[in-house]
């Protein structure tokens, strides 16, 4: 038992911040992602013994927290309204010009449809691979690798309309 809950603990400590990141990026809501990640946690620990390999344990957890966030949608019924996107606060970034750079790539990210969206999220803030990004959400690596270039594309053409004289917006 005390090796199963070291085990747990080593898990939660390496790993607690990406999923929280994850989590927010699925709800946009900070407490709903802090419910997903202890649930997902929660699942964690009841089935511990089915992880057989350390370096899986990523992927893992991030397939149960899809699961998880799923499993929100089919137990309530949601009074769907247009709501503008909640930006994540940058507290890094060098000043103004970078937040509204970020703003913008946050936007366009958002504005992409779930199936571009959801594999670059998992590759720039998950730091998976293609292969496991694959795993992840039982598809073929190929259609992967295929949707996150369309994926940067269209981003790319977003960046470049933004650019180009009558893209750019002024004030």
């Amino acid at each position: 038992m005390m090796i199963k809950q070291k085990r747990y603990e080593a898990l939660v400590y390496a790993l607690h911040g990406d999923l929280f990141r994850y989590a927010f990026w699925l709800c946009h809501d900070r407490q709903v992602a802090e419910d997903l990640v202890q649930e997902t946690f929660l699942r964690a620990w009841k089935a511990l013994d089915s992880l057989k390999e350390e370096k899986a344990a990523k992927a893992w957890l991030i397939t149960i927290l899809r699961r998880e966030n799923a499993r929100r949608f089919e137990r309530k019924q949601f009074d769907l309204v247009d709501v503008e996107t909640t930006a994540v606060p940058d507290k890094k970034s060098p000043g103004p010009e970078q937040n509204m750079e970020n703003e913008w790539l946050r936007r366009h990210i958002a504005d992409l449809a779930p199936e571009y969206r959801e594999p670059l999220l998992l590759q720039v803030i998950g730091g998976f691979s293609g292969e496991e990004i694959a795993g992840i959400l039982d598809l073929n690596k190929n259609t992967v690798m295929t949707r996150l270039f369309r994926a940067r594309n269209q981003l790319k053409e977003a960046m470049e309309q933004n650019n180009s004289p009558r893209g750019r917006s002024n004030g």
